[in-house]
């Protein structure tokens, strides 16, 4: 998927450097000293930052609160402005599997852009949640039912149970979308559209996604969510359930412990509790833990800039040296391998 999201901000950039130019009689020369800016929360992975240092895009950062994981629709008329590209809303970041509100999202890009002129539009990054959330009852409309949403990527290896490197994007429309980014090629006989950056590449992914939503289709791909979200939920239990000294060993951080929107990815986050003052962490934990054989990542809240190489909180009301864990749940996790993770 990283591939996706460097396609589709690519579109994004095209499209606002035509109309960005338009607007200020500018040739093309002239548009492309231009330095474009694209609105991310801290959460994002790293295929942004790639994009960043490879396509010249400074990144505006919303940083949000450890309480939501999320952007605050509130705060992009302090980010936007008419060299903003897009923005992007994460749908289940990877930290704690949380869904960025894009509905609210585009609610406020809509008063923005009309108010300002501007014409920002969404991209919604998938990745993880691209083959979870249309699968999930109870969410507000996140996709292309959204007018500001442009394009929307997905991962087919993490939850779509395709190959390794198998990535989706999906445009609203190729009029200044897509075909901004196509490549057209006749010398090999007719005449074909290359969206892809590599040009010859293996077809396996293509083959076994396409094998999987044959076989799965819509309800097989929601029971498996269910059954994801289940054994979450057991392990979340399991979690609740341990003490310390009379206190909870761990305060759960995912969306299902701390917001209101309780639909999310299938993933476990928590941190030590505190309160109970320990003598080690979460990263020790996670190498405890791996002598069991089970992986559970342990990370600070803290990123590095992917351009200025600083290091920056993960969240405005938590300190970089306080650590997390999560717990991702694919569809081969059983209860029973739950379980055993819980005693381990």
């Amino acid at each position: 998927s990283t591939e996706a999201c460097l396609l589709a901000g690519l579109a994004l950039k095209f499209r606002w450097r035509k109309w960005y130019a338009e607007k200020h009689g500018m040739d093309e020369d002239e548009v492309r000293g231009v330095y474009p800016n694209l609105v991310i929360s801290t959460m994002f992975q790293a295929a942004w930052e790639k994009l960043f240092k490879y396509m010249d895009i400074q990144p505006r950062f919303i940083t949000p609160s450890w309480k939501t994981f999320t952007i605050d629709p509130a705060q992009l008329k302090d980010v936007v402005d008419e060299k903003t590209i897009g923005v992007v809303c994460i749908m289940g970041n990877h930290y704690g599997g949380q869904y960025d509100p894009v509905w609210d999202v585009d609610k406020a890009l809509e008063q923005l852009n009309a108010e300002k002129g501007y014409s920002v539009g969404i991209h919604v990054d998938g990745a993880s949640g691209g083959f979870v959330a249309p699968f999930q009852e109870g969410l507000p409309e996140w996709d292309f039912r959204l007018k500001n949403v442009l394009s929307i990527s997905a991962s087919g290896h993490k939850f779509g149970n395709s190959c390794c490197g198998t990535g989706w994007v999906v445009w609203r429309q190729r009029e200044g979308l897509s075909d901004s980014v196509a490549i057209n090629v006749s010398y090999l006989g007719g005449s074909a559209d290359s969206y892809t950056l590599n040009f010859s590449r293996p077809a396996q992914g293509v083959y076994v996604q396409f094998y999987k939503l044959l076989r799965l289709g819509h309800s097989g791909y929601a029971e498996q969510v269910a059954n994801q979200m289940a054994v979450s939920q057991y392990i979340r239990d399991g979690f609740v359930k341990m003490q310390r000294d009379g206190k909870p060993l761990f305060t759960i951080i995912d969306a299902v412990g701390q917001m209101e929107q309780k639909v999310c990815l299938p993933v476990v986050t928590a941190m030590l509790n505190p309160e109970l003052s320990l003598s080690y962490d979460e990263i020790d934990l996670q190498h405890v833990i791996a002598q069991g054989h089970w992986y559970v990542s342990g990370y600070h809240m803290s990123m590095h800039h992917p351009l200025k190489h600083s290091e920056m909180p993960l969240f405005t009301d938590m300190p970089v040296e306080q650590a997390m864990f999560r717990v991702v749940v694919k569809n081969n996790l059983t209860m029973s391998m739950a379980h055993h993770l819980l005693h381990e």
